[in-house]
């Protein structure tokens, strides 16, 4: 073979190497795009609901001034100067774990069991872990963790004793949240809502949050009185979930009159006979109706019982 034919083959050669490597690279980079897209598209479902925390009802409020349903039921019964709870008030501390239920159910971390096909009642069926994804809050991260390491799982009504220290088991001691209003209460010193002072109350002293920052909770009893009043859509499934959930926690945790305490005798009537309203409606009817979150309505039946 001549010299020029075999330098004509060598260059054949290489340009199909080069050819070779050019195509390997191309079904390289189409694999990882297609990998990338696979990986935004089930990165999807997680990133939207993280959107949708932080999309809270209050919308225009700075990222540090957004409570969640525990601090929104402890701020309304909190006194504004005293800075504490009604002593008289004992239903506030099972408000707040049923507070918790349902704020871990509407970000998406929590479930009720499937109902089955002969369909067990909503305060029969066991709370399941849907996501253990922290939230961010250290109450519910704990709150969460206990959910997800029990088994076999517990119902509604026993995570909510359970978590209030309510059970005669010493076994099941350890599931108690202990101090809950004093922690909800340093979250809202830290956000800027409630200050700490010391009190003298002649036997001893006690630590108490008084307000600090009027606006957020006036804002906060406006939401709730324009939601029976100037919002009212007389259909729980047209409002907004958190909402609504607060008006019917707050109730549970007889802090709800303290919102329409302001209110004349005109509104006030109006206000709670729609409130009363929405005590009325059962919960298991509720529940099955599209968009419904079930575990916000076994909450609700687990007080109403």
């Amino acid at each position: 073979m001549s010299g020029s034919g075999r330098f004509a083959d060598e260059d054949m050669t290489s340009l199909t190497q080069r050819t070779s490597g050019l195509v390997q690279r191309r079904t390289e980079a189409i694999r990882s795009a297609a990998a990338a897209d696979k990986e935004r598209e089930s990165g999807g479902e997680e990133d939207e609901a993280r959107r949708g925390e932080e999309d809270d009802d209050d919308k225009g409020d700075a990222k540090e001034t957004r409570l969640t349903l525990m601090e929104e039921v402890l701020l309304l019964g909190l006194k504004d100067r005293e800075g504490y709870t009604s002593f008289w008030n004992d239903c506030i501390s099972s408000g707040l774990r049923g507070c918790m239920l349902v704020e871990l159910a509407l970000r998406g971390r929590l479930q009720l069991e499937a109902c089955g096909v002969r369909r067990k009642s909503l305060l029969a069926r066991k709370v399941i872990c849907k996501s253990d994804s922290p939230t961010g809050d250290v109450l519910l991260d704990e709150a969460l963790k206990h959910i997800k390491e029990t088994q076999p799982p517990e119902t509604v009504q026993n995570w909510i004793e359970l978590l209030s220290g309510e059970t005669w088991n010493p076994l099941k001691l350890h599931y108690q949240l202990r101090n809950v209003r004093e922690r909800l209460a340093k979250n809202l010193v830290e956000k800027g809502v409630l200050t700490t002072e010391k009190q003298n109350f002649l036997l001893f002293d006690m630590t108490t949050h008084p307000l600090t920052n009027s606006t957020i909770k006036q804002r906060l009893v406006k939401k709730v009185q324009d939601s029976v009043l100037e919002k009212w859509v007389n259909d729980p499934h047209r409002m907004d979930k958190r909402v609504l959930a607060l008006i019917l926690l707050a109730h549970s945790s007889d802090v709800l009159e303290n919102a329409f305490a302001p209110l004349q005798d005109e509104q006030y009537d109006v206000g709670m006979k729609r409130v009363h309203s929405l005590l009325e409606l059962e919960p298991e009817k509720e529940s099955i109706k599209p968009n419904a979150n079930e575990l916000m309505w076994a909450v609700v039946a687990a007080f109403t019982k």
